[in-house]
């Protein structure tokens, strides 16, 4: 049963110039506790219902990842999205661990994380979005095919949205899922890249999905051939090329696009 340890109030609401607030949740299926960064417009801390981003880090990252290297507070301000960015670890890669007594870090999310920023701030399904680059990039959109229905759209930035393209992580995600190798039956089940059929099943085949890549990024196929997945599929995907490699100062560019793609939808 989740157990939120603490808010820290960085913001309160008698206080409207912070916007900031972390909230601490001990998790049962994480064995640990994971700290959710959550970033308001200033003013709006205990508004109800803000369109919402969940934003995701990569691997090796954490938590304060996104407000380390974008303003976040200064795109919450100006597009008027709140920002949650939950602790993913250096390399979950979002994924149940095979090992129960590994993580298990997506039912955490659906079993956790989302019933407590649910209470707290009252997601709306046509005001909630879920973004990440690279290991994120597949969280996200994975998070987003298990549940379209609670989601207006997703995104993915750099994203290994095809697990056979995920570099040196084809030795860790294995490990993962309990599989011999990046090959198996259990790892293609769980790239998102293979479930987009889960958008017809849902009737959701008619929201938006965004993808951006750097032309020099050495992941780029994983985007190109999700891309082209969608295209085959006739489903909703924007996907976005410029010239840059796998590196934080394009993604802190590439979010300001995204959120102009997802504030078009509101």
């Amino acid at each position: 049963m989740k157990k939120i340890l603490a808010i820290a109030l960085l913001s309160l609401c008698a206080l409207t110039g912070w916007a900031q607030e972390v909230i601490v949740i001990e998790s049962a299926w994480l064995h640990r506790i994971d700290s959710i960064l959550v970033v308001s417009p200033d003013g709006k801390t205990c508004q109800r219902e803000l369109p919402t981003l969940i934003l995701l880090h990569g691997f090796g990252g954490n938590y304060r990842d996104w407000s380390t290297h974008a303003d976040l507070q200064g795109l919450s301000n100006k597009t008027g999205f709140r920002f949650v960015c939950p602790e993913g670890f250096e390399r979950s890669w979002y994924l149940n661990n095979a090992n129960p007594a590994g993580m298990q870090w997506r039912s955490f999310f659906w079993e956790e994380c989302w019933p407590a920023l649910q209470e707290r701030f009252g997601l709306n399904p046509e005001r909630t979005f879920v973004d990440g680059l690279s290991m994120g990039g597949h969280g996200a959109m994975n998070l987003f095919l298990d549940h379209p229905e609670r989601f207006k759209a997703a995104g993915a930035m750099s994203g290994i949205l095809d697990l056979r393209h995920s570099g040196g992580s084809r030795e860790i995600i294995p490990g993962i899922l309990g599989a011999e190798d990046i090959e198996a039956e259990v790892c293609q089940k769980e790239s998102a890249v293979n479930r987009l059929g889960r958008l017809r099943e849902t009737g959701s085949e008619g929201k938006l999905m965004v993808v951006s890549c750097g032309t020099k990024d050495k992941f780029l196929k994983a985007t190109e051939v999700f891309d082209a997945r969608c295209r085959e599929e006739g489903l909703r995907c924007v996907a976005i090329y410029s010239p840059a490699a796998h590196r934080w100062p394009y993604w802190a560019k590439a979010l300001p696009y995204h959120l102009q793609f997802f504030m078009a939808e509101l």
